[in-house]
């Protein structure tokens, strides 16, 4: 059973699919953030990251699934975030997401049926259209929304990505034991 309702009656379909990932690529801004940018006085650039994503994410990476980020922007926030949550996949400043994702996968011996794609908006739809599970999270372009096969209740940066985690977990059979491991 679920251990929450945000997890009950999914799809058959969507979980065969999220059963199948052995990769988790998330966007940034957007989807790990709130969207927003903000800049200090002297021009630094700052980003908030939500605690529950993160956990989700080292979660992700401790019962076998690799974790990536591929973002069309350059930020040191992210570098230093994906540092502390062992991200090995980091792949910033990257105009062309669906080449770099295909290139990943081909580093990483995968097929696209084996990676699931997180995304919040247009430049984010190429690489969910080869990605064998395309998310929108709930504050997505609706355009976006459209072509995902699933759509997470909280926003980009207020716990969507951890929403994706505990999916991927649920649908490999390993939702129950990550609930048991922190009773």
């Amino acid at each position: 059973m679920p251990p929450s309702s945000y997890l009950a009656d999914l799809p058959a379909d969507l979980l065969a699919r999220a059963a199948k990932i052995r990769l988790a690529v998330f966007d940034v801004d957007g989807t790990l953030t709130d969207g927003r940018l903000w800049y200090a006085e002297d021009g630094h650039e700052t980003k908030v990251f939500h605690v529950h994503d993160g956990l989700g994410l080292k979660r992700l990476q401790a019962n076998g699934i690799q974790v990536a980020i591929i973002t069309a922007r350059i930020s040191h926030p992210v570098a230093l975030r994906a540092e502390e949550l062992d991200i090995a996949h980091v792949y910033q400043g990257q105009s062309d997401k669906r080449g770099c994702l295909q290139q990943l996968l081909e580093a990483l011996n995968l097929t696209p049926e084996q990676a699931a794609f997180v995304g919040d908006d247009l430049p984010d739809l190429p690489p969910m259209h080869i990605a064998g599970l395309a998310v929108a999270v709930a504050n997505a372009h609706p355009w976006v929304a459209e072509q995902a096969h699933w759509q997470t209740r909280k926003s980009g940066g207020m716990g969507a990505a951890r929403e994706v985690c505990d999916l991927l977990l649920l649908a490999q059979g390993k939702l129950d034991a990550e609930r048991e491991r922190w009773q």
